[in-house]
């Protein structure tokens, strides 16, 4: 137990760890330890887009680029062979996103048209927004035919070759002229994606900057396309989240019960099985097989979406998918698509667990395959939960469910947060900027991503959030940042009083908000871009996101989605810090591109720094020159006006 607490600061994940280690399982916390990261690839200098490689560029020890040029096969230098490499990347995150968006269109088309059974359409008010986005003509004609209309418009602008995508004209004004003058507007989101492909084929693209232009162009039709996409349908679908208590970490399972844990992205699917978790016959059957009911939990970005609109509590984050397992009282893990580890089939042997996938497009050697199709929804969300019941008679091994558990409040929309400021008939983000301008709170920042083996688990996350809010910035989270932080206990407006400087604080405690506000899933980063953009519609705060006192940050991500989140953030004009390793690194050319040239194009730059603290510090030091240039940096005092002073002002 004592060598694992340096490899995270949950105390749920550290004790099953040690059981984990006792029992000869091995996780991705002990595998870390084992695979060293390749120095080259980590860094960019690896190019194997061809057979002529891969060609690994090294610098003779002691240079850089900037003094000395090495080349591939074909001639291709550090900076083309990074900048390549950091597309492919975005390209994959923005793929993974995007068809993430197509599914959810395609459902709400077969929902709408009585084609798939247990889904309706639960948010009437949202979908006549989005027909109005898409130009569609609503009248009194009858709310089905509203919805498959919506529901190919969004379908076309995937396939859609010239122009731009519709949700383009969410952003302010100023962003959108940005856009268009540099040429990076998407125009198809699929388009943008194949477009990448093809850049970065041997022979191409050799334009380090020319490169790099059109991975905004693509981390956009993410950002603005796909993603944006994913969650406002899911909205129409499953309803607009509003604020609900919710519960987390591995404390969440019951050993008296039958625990079904879907972990993934897509909520289609884990949709239809807390339906089924709750059928009359599924109870039955799992009482008759001495369970005392049926628990869900969830895993990754799956159980914020469950969580925000059905209360079903969440398990863990991605680093926790193993040891979930390890507790010997997860009877079945339902899997879709991202961040799916193939090591769980091979922990499930040494339990009685059963691995189900779900998706054509992610299969596991070792798992059973139950496929999903949302045609059939309901039939195979009960012949998932029936297999996690049959299984849990044959549970096998020591049970050890460890006693932690946080509540925490989760669900807050865009939407919601806008009623929740403003009220149902004055709702607006004016009382934010207000705060803002008068120095209670000093700024907001968007902390998202994954989790790394390769730093301690959640304590990145947690340690950055909490120096932000200590210094009156207002956090906004998504994804297994969210999590981290949930289950550190920073996301209940009692929180505030604890860990937020006396300015936040006093916002939080009047509002009855957390300090730290969930806002969903990683697809859900959407609702940050369109809170930025209600605060800079809202007045006071300059023109453009990027005069917001914003900034954002990924400390512990991992995947090539993350890149494409943070690219795309960057390209909407918000200052973006990543921690852990940085994939440019072999090109010190490209990585100024990106660390300073960026910000005469979009009047944003990323950045990258390991240290949480650093990272925290840097960010706020974004915020106070944007307050600075705003005017707001300064406090105000407070004048009392008399009567001939009001008069003075009338006859001004």
């Amino acid at each position: 137990m004592a060598e694992n607490t340096d490899r995270s600061v949950c105390p749920a994940t550290v004790q099953l760890l040690g059981k984990a280690q006792q029992e000869g399982v091995s996780t991705a916390f002990f595998r870390a330890d084992q695979v060293k990261p390749c120095p080259i690839g980590a860094d960019g200098s690896c190019c194997r887009n061809c057979a002529m490689g891969p060609c690994r560029v090294l610098l003779p020890r002691g240079k850089s680029d900037l003094e000395v040029e090495v080349t591939g096969v074909c001639g291709a230098t550090t900076d083309t062979i990074s900048a390549r490499n950091f597309l492919r990347m975005i390209a994959a995150g923005a793929a993974a996103h995007s068809d993430h968006g197509r599914a959810v269109a395609e459902t709400l088309i077969a929902a709408a048209k009585g084609e798939a059974p247990g889904y309706s359409i639960k948010d009437e008010y949202k979908l006549m927004k989005l027909a109005l986005d898409f130009g569609i003509e609503v009248g009194d004609r009858p709310i089905e035919d509203i919805a498959v209309d919506v529901g190919r418009a969004a379908l076309a602008q995937f396939s859609q070759q010239e122009g731009e995508l519709a949700f383009i004209k969410k952003a302010p004004l100023k962003r959108q002229e940005i856009w268009r003058n540099l040429g990076i507007v998407p125009r198809g989101i699929d388009r943008e994606i194949v477009e990448i492909m093809h850049r970065t084929h041997m022979g191409v693209d050799q334009d380090p900057e020319s490169l790099l232009m059109h991975g905004m162009r693509a981390a956009l039709a993410d950002g603005w396309g796909g993603s944006m996409i994913g969650t406002e349908l899911q909205d129409v679908l499953f309803g607009t989240p509003q604020p609900i208590l919710g519960q987390v970490n591995l404390g969440v399972l019951k050993p008296d019960h039958v625990n079904v844990i879907v972990h993934g992205h897509e909520p289609l699917l884990s949709e239809m099985i807390v339906l089924a978790a709750e059928d009359p016959e599924m109870l039955a059957l799992a009482r008759a097989k001495g369970a005392q009911g049926i628990n869900v939990a969830g895993i990754c970005c799956t159980a914020n979406e469950i969580l925000m609109r059905h209360g079903i509590p969440i398990a863990g984050n991605f680093l926790q998918q193993e040891l979930a397992i390890v507790t010997g009282v997860v009877d079945a893990m339902v899997v879709d698509v991202q961040c799916i580890m193939q090591s769980l089939p091979k922990v499930a042997q040494c339990y009685h667990t059963r691995i189900i996938t779900t998706s054509n497009r992610a299969r596991i050697p070792g798992a059973t395959h139950i496929e999903f199709h949302e045609h059939d929804a309901v039939n195979a969300a009960k012949a998932i939960v029936r297999a996690a019941i049959e299984a849990f008679p044959h549970r096998t091994g020591r049970v050890e469910v460890p006693p932690h558990q946080v509540d925490f409040v989760a669900g807050f929309s865009h939407e919601t947060i806008e009623y929740l400021l403003g009220g149902v008939f004055r709702s607006s983000y004016r009382p934010l900027n207000d705060n803002i301008i008068n120095g209670r709170i000093r700024g907001v920042a968007g902390v998202v991503g994954c989790n790394n083996p390769r730093v301690e688990h959640d304590a990145v996350h947690v340690a950055m959030v909490k120096e932000l809010i200590k210094n009156d910035v207002l956090v906004l989270q998504t994804g297994c940042s969210a999590i981290a932080c949930a289950k550190a206990g920073l996301m209940t407006p009692e929180a505030a009083s604890q860990y937020a400087g006396g300015g936040l604080a006093e916002v939080c405690e009047t509002v009855g908000i957390p300090p730290v506000i969930h806002m969903g899933s990683c697809v859900d980063n959407s609702r940050i871009l369109m809170a930025a953009t209600a605060m800079v519609k809202e007045g006071g705060l300059g023109d453009d996101i990027s005069d917001l006192p914003a900034a954002g940050a990924a400390p512990e991500w991992m995947s090539e989605k993350a890149i494409s989140i943070g690219q795309y953030f960057v390209a909407s004009g918000v200052f973006t810090v990543f921690g852990v390793t940085w994939p440019t690194t072999g090109s010190e050319k490209f990585s100024r591109l990106l660390f300073e040239g960026l910000e005469e194009k979009v009047k944003a730059r990323w950045a990258y720094e390991p240290d949480p603290i650093k990272a925290a510090k840097l960010m706020i030091e974004h915020i106070d020159a944007k307050r600075k240039a705003l005017g707001i940096d300064k406090a105000r005092e407070r004048v009392l006006y008399d009567m001939a002073m009001r008069r003075e002002l009338e006859a001004l």
